[in-house]
């Protein structure tokens, strides 16, 4: 896989590339990232990628000649183009799972004001990370490429990611580790137990409980089994 990152800031991506799971899959030639100033592609003799807004308003707005002139010169057939805006749907697992299909990801990085509207006419889709405004995309970027790449075959081991948060509908359950108690802190004890079928179960509830108690708009998505309703009226009864 490929994805592109244009941004007016390529050096804030410098640690992000060569640090950890992201390093070693670039290594392992899983994914190539390539981040492209389009400043680069600006026809202004000054450089500027930015300008005032008709109409009036505060800050400036970037311009399109650069964005799309760059574009123009990487996109490809096989690219899915992407503009990272507060004003799109939210980003989510699902969304991250998606991506993963296409070869070629182009992500772009907004910054000042916003963009020229007519910006949409050139890509595939926009997506926003959440419900909050940031100085630019350059981080939005870095969230969705961490997503989608720990996703990638041969990033992680698939049970390293499969029972994560959001990937089953649900939140994650509790998890503990070495030593058994801590500071009078004991871990469940039937974690311990080494009965399979008890931890499922355990596990289970515990995801259907803090699924229900921090984001129970989840629960109104989930197909539920016949285990995880009858789980669900029991913590409800709590």
């Amino acid at each position: 896989m490929k994805i592109s990152i244009l941004t007016l800031f390529p050096e804030m991506f410098d640690g992000f590339v060569s640090t950890s799971i992201i390093h070693r899959a670039i290594e392992k030639k899983i994914v190539e990232i390539e981040v492209i100033n389009f400043r680069d592609y600006t026809l202004d003799k000054h450089k500027h990628v930015d300008d005032t807004p008709y109409g009036g308003g505060a800050g400036m707005l970037l311009t399109l000649q650069p964005i799309v002139d760059c574009l123009k010169t990487i996109k490809t057939e096989h690219s899915h183009v992407v503009l990272l805006t507060p004003a799109a749907k939210v980003y989510n697992q699902s969304v991250a799972k998606a991506y993963t299909y296409y070869d070629h990801l182009i992500l772009i990085c907004g910054h000042y004001e916003g963009f020229d509207a007519r910006i949409l006419n050139y890509v595939d889709e926009c997506i926003s990370i959440g419900d909050y405004v940031l100085t630019g995309g350059e981080l939005a970027s870095q969230i969705i490429c961490d997503s989608v790449i720990r996703l990638l075959d041969g990033t992680i081991k698939t049970d390293s990611y499969e029972n994560d948060s959001f990937q089953t509908g649900l939140l994650e359950y509790p998890q503990y580790t070495k030593p058994p108690v801590y500071d009078d802190l004991e871990v469940p004890e039937v974690l311990m137990s080494g009965h399979h079928e008890n931890i499922r179960k355990w596990q289970l509830f515990k995801s259907l409980e803090l699924t229900y108690t921090l984001r129970p708009d989840l629960l109104e998505k989930k197909e539920l089994t016949k285990e995880m309703a009858d789980m669900l009226e029991e913590i409800k009864k709590c």
